[in-house]
C-alpha cells in the first residue's frame, strides 16, 4: 500500500514546473480554499449518511488539501509538512497536561487526574495563555480572538457566544432567549413595514444571531440543526416532484396547494417510518 511519503512525493511531481500538471502547477494558497472548504463538508457529509467507506475516500481528500499547503510553503521555504506534524503533536502534548504530565509524548500511562469539566476549564486557560502570546499588544488582547473569520455563519455566531457567556455576557437561560428572537422578529416586521433594504437585512441578521443564541442554549449546534434542516427540505422536495413524475405532470403545471398537500403527504409518511429521523 501507498504510504504518507508516497503521497508527498505524487504532490511534489504535480507541482513540478517542467513535468508537473499545468493545473496544479497554477494553484496558490487562495485558490485551493474552496476545495478545502468543499472537503471539509463532504467529510461531514459521508458521516453524515453513515457511509464509512465514502469517508474513507473523504479523508484521503481532505488530507491532501493539508499536503497541498506544506508543499506550497516548502517551495517558497516557509515550513514542510513535518513541520505541520510536530507544531500539531507539539501542541496537543502542551494542551493536555492532564495525559502527558511531563511532556512526554512516550512516558507510562496514567490514570488522568481530572473531571471532564476541568479537563475544559484547563483547556481553556491554555488556549487564552495562547492567546496572549500572539497578541501585538496586552490592551489589544480579546477574548475573541482567534474565532476565525471564514468559519459559516452560523457556526462563527455560536462561537462567538460562547466565548461572551465564559464572563457573564449570556442569557440566565433559554427562556428568555426565546422572549429575545420574538422581539427580534417583531423588528424584523417593523423594518418590513417601512420597506427599508439595509433595515431588513440587518434585522433579519440579528433574528438569525437570536436563534443560534437559543440554541447554544439548548445544546443544539446550529450549523448541524441547519444543515438537517435542508435535507429534510431536499427529502421532501423530492417527493413531490416524484409524486407529480408518476401522474405525468410538470412540477411547473401544479399550485400551491397541490405542492402544499403532497408535503403534507410526505410529512406523514416520514412520521410513520421513524429512521426517517
Amino acid at each position: 500500500m501507498y504510504s504518507l511519503p508516497d503521497l508527498l512525493h505524487l504532490m511534489a511531481r504535480l507541482r513540478d514546473p517542467q513535468f508537473g500538471c499545468p493545473w496544479d502547477v497554477q494553484q496558490n494558497y487562495a485558490s485551493i480554499v474552496p476545495h478545502t472548504l468543499e472537503e471539509a463538508y463532504e467529510v461531514a457529509d459521508a458521516i453524515e449518511r453513515g457511509d464509512f467507506d465514502d469517508l474513507k475516500g473523504e479523508l484521503g481528500d481532505l488530507l491532501f488539501q493539508v499536503v497541498y499547503y506544506s508543499q506550497l510553503a516548502r517551495e517558497e521555504g516557509r515550513f514542510e509538512f513535518a513541520g505541520v506534524i510536530d507544531g500539531i503533536t507539539r501542541k496537543l502534548i502542551r494542551r493536555h497536561p492532564h495525559v502527558f504530565p511531563t511532556g512526554d509524548l512516550y512516558a507510562p500511562l496514567e490514570t488522568p487526574r481530572l473531571s471532564e469539566e476541568q479537563v475544559k476549564q484547563r483547556w481553556e486557560e491554555i488556549k487564552a495563555d495562547e492567546r496572549a502570546d500572539k497578541a501585538a499588544a496586552p490592551e489589544q488582547l480579546s477574548l475573541l480572538d482567534d474565532v476565525p473569520a471564514v468559519l459559516p455563519a452560523l457556526s462563527r455566531a455560536a462561537k462567538l457566544q460562547k466565548r461572551a457567556a465564559r464572563v457573564g455576557f449570556d442569557w440566565p437561560a433559554a427562556l428568555p432567549v426565546v422572549d429575545n428572537v420574538r422581539e427580534e422578529l417583531d423588528e424584523v416586521l417593523e423594518a418590513m413595514a417601512s420597506n427599508d433594504a439595509e433595515a431588513m437585512a440587518e434585522e433579519v441578521g440579528d433574528l438569525l444571531f437570536a436563534a443560534v443564541n437559543l440554541a447554544r442554549h439548548l445544546k443544539v449546534d446550529p450549523e448541524n440543526a441547519l444543515r438537517a434542516a435542508n435535507t429534510k427540505f431536499e427529502r421532501r422536495f423530492r417527493f413531490i416532484e416524484q409524486a407529480l413524475r408518476q401522474t405525468h405532470r410538470p412540477i411547473e403545471d401544479c399550485t400551491l396547494e397541490e405542492m402544499d398537500a403532497l408535503w403534507g403527504e410526505a410529512k406523514r409518511q416520514e412520521k410513520n417510518a421513524p429512521s426517517c429521523g
